[in-house]
């Protein structure tokens, strides 16, 4: 599904936060999410999540005064086993995250979002990534380098100095770095839908100016 250009600020504002607050119930607790290929979010979760019938994100986490500057979705939790047939969407999670806090595991659908000014409709802020069967050998092809351009981009574009920095995840907005203890978001000046476009952009990205 091609994100029409008006969600596009949006969907690319929920993929640089993947840190924040879920809402379940009246309780509120920090978690952290990873984007699956499908456009769902896969999170680390307690039991009493799955068993809430009203859990809201906050992304990266309400502020008091910046309303902006946090993206909110109400969402609907669905447990899964990591030895299941979504079981890589755990590894996924480990990838970017390392260890889980909690031993279970759930995919998070979008029911509503708002951000800013906007409410959307869940389903537009879960686009499937058209690169997902590439990706994988899209981030070991720029992971083989040894990442000084890398962290000089991470740099340059977030202000934020990665140690060891590794692609481990890319879509057609922009790609995610992780870092010995953070994740970096940089997003592509155009929209890609093909890994051969998004290689490009990558490189082109690294080079830097001409």
């Amino acid at each position: 599904m091609e994100i029409p250009e008006q969600l596009r600020p949006a969907v690319a504002f929920l993929r640089g936060n993947l840190s924040g607050l879920l809402r379940f119930d009246t309780e509120y607790m920090p978690i952290r999410v990873v984007i699956a290929p499908d456009g769902r979010l896969v999170a680390s979760v307690m039991e009493s999540m799955l068993r809430s019938t009203d859990c809201a994100l906050h992304l990266p986490e309400e502020p008091d005064d910046r309303d902006d500057e946090v993206i909110q979705l109400m969402v609907t939790l669905d447990r899964f086993e990591e030895s299941g047939p979504d079981g890589t969407l755990a590894d996924r999670w480990r990838i970017y995250h390392g260890d889980p806090p909690d031993v279970r595991w759930a995919t998070m659908s979008i029911d509503f979002c708002k951000f800013r000014d906007l409410a959307i409709d869940g389903e537009a802020m879960m686009p499937a990534n058209p690169i997902a069967e590439e990706e994988p050998a899209i981030c070991r092809g720029f992971n083989e380098s040894d990442g000084d351009d890398l962290r000089r981009l991470v740099l340059q574009r977030v202000e934020v100095e990665l140690e060891d920095p590794k692609i481990v995840g890319v879509d057609s907005l922009g790609f995610d770095v992780r870092g010995r203890f953070e994740i970096a978001r940089i997003d592509f000046e155009d929209l890609v839908d093909s890994s051969d476009a998004a290689r490009a952009a990558i490189e082109s990205l690294l080079k830097g100016p001409a």
